[in-house]
Parts: structure tokens; sequence; C-alpha cells
């Protein structure tokens, strides 16, 4: 009896990390579900349209990632508090926070009770409290810390019902992207490394990780 192919989600597949965890996820054998905005009409800040269109699949999936994410939405990262507006804490709460909140919501369908299955959020670690230093970048680290919060929640509640879930929040480090092109004093890795190292990760996480916070090298980061 042949075992059937092992089934992954990318929201956000459009983007250059969700692209290449496409791709990755497929030379893993994986048999690849991308949505995005462009290619689905997936509009994660509206609730109407998450669920619709995740109404629409079928089946159980062995792994959901959502790559979706902005840095800066009109005003650029803030340096001061000074710089703080509400329409970009808005902003950016809708597409980094809410989204993932809403996919998680609409995707426990698709989760199997019978299996392991992993629901990981790319965050980052400017959101951890406990590692911020440097202080700056306001509405970008408070909406990632408020992702952290939403997934550290949400895999309490789920484990409940779903034994096998790990649900985990993934630092994948600074991506040379168009989304941090204008940053250019990180070290970047290219996406294909970095979904390379996003997928190493996930592989070696068990249910006892359900709830952590961790980097792109498996180490786990401050909540």
């Amino acid at each position: 009896m042949t075992e059937s192919k092992k089934r992954a989600l990318v929201i956000g597949s459009s983007g250059g990390v969700g692209q290449a965890l496409m791709s990755a996820l497929q030379g893993r054998g994986f048999d690849v579900t991308g949505l995005s905005r462009t290619g689905q009409g997936l509009d994660i800040t509206n609730e109407g349209n998450v669920s619709d269109v995740f109404g629409q699949l079928d089946g159980s999936f062995d792994q959901i990632v959502v790559a979706s994410g902005i840095l800066a939405a009109r005003s650029g990262p803030e340096k001061s508090i000074g710089a703080v507006t509400g329409d970009e804490l808005a902003a950016l709460f809708a597409v980094n926070a809410i989204g993932p909140a809403l996919i998680l919501k609409h995707s426990k369908h698709l989760m199997p009770r019978d299996r392991r299955v992993i629901f990981a959020a790319l965050s980052a670690r400017v959101g951890s409290i406990g590692d911020n230093r440097l202080g700056g970048w306001y509405s970008y680290r408070a909406s990632k810390a408020a992702l952290n919060q939403l997934i550290k929640t949400a895999s309490v509640e789920l484990r409940r019902t779903h034994k096998h879930l790990i649900c985990v929040a993934l630092h994948p480090g600074t991506v040379a992207t168009p989304f941090t092109r204008d940053y250019p004093q990180h070290t970047s890795v290219a996406p294909k490394e970095a979904a390379d190292n996003l997928l190493n990760v996930m592989e070696g996480l068990t249910p006892e990780d359900n709830g952590s916070f961790f980097d792109w090298a498996g180490k786990q980061v401050p909540w």
C-alpha cells in the first residue's frame, strides 16, 4: 500500500520567503497548497474573506505555515515614541497579528487530530520582550509580540483537542527579500537558505515543543 503524500499549506506564498518555502516543501515530497492575496485573493485582514477561502479547502494538512507579514506600512519603522502613529500601529497589527489569528481560527478544521500537525507563524526576534535591548521599531515589535502571545494562547487551547499539535512562532532571521532591502546593515540569507533552515527546525519539533518560539537555528527565543 502506497503511503499518501504529506500536505502543506503556505499562507503568503507569493512573497520571497513564501515562494521559497513552497519550493523547499515540494522538494521534500509534500503536496503543497499556496494562498496569497495576488494568487488566490486572500485578504488576511478581512475575516469574511478568510472564512470563504479556507472554507473551500478540503482534507487536512500536516503543516500550515503563515509566511505573510509587513515591516512597515506608511511611515517606516519608528526610531522614537514621537514617531509612533495610530495608523501605523493599526496597519501592522492588522497584518502581523490579527491576520494570523484569523488564519488560526479558520484553519482549525484543517488540522488532523490523529497525527502530528505543525502550525507555524513567522515571527521576529525583535518581537521578543525579553530580548529587547535596543528599543525602536515600535509598531513592528508590538505587532510581533502580539502574534507571539496569540500563538502561545492558541497552543494551550488547541492542544486539548489536537493532542499531536505543535503550534509555534519561528524567527527566520533576516532574509534577502524586498521586505528587508532598505536595511542592508543586517546580515541576510537567501530565501532558499532561510526556507531550508525553517523546515529543518520544523522537522525536528515534537509535541513537547508546542507553544514555543524558535529561531532559524532551532534555538529557543525568550518571549
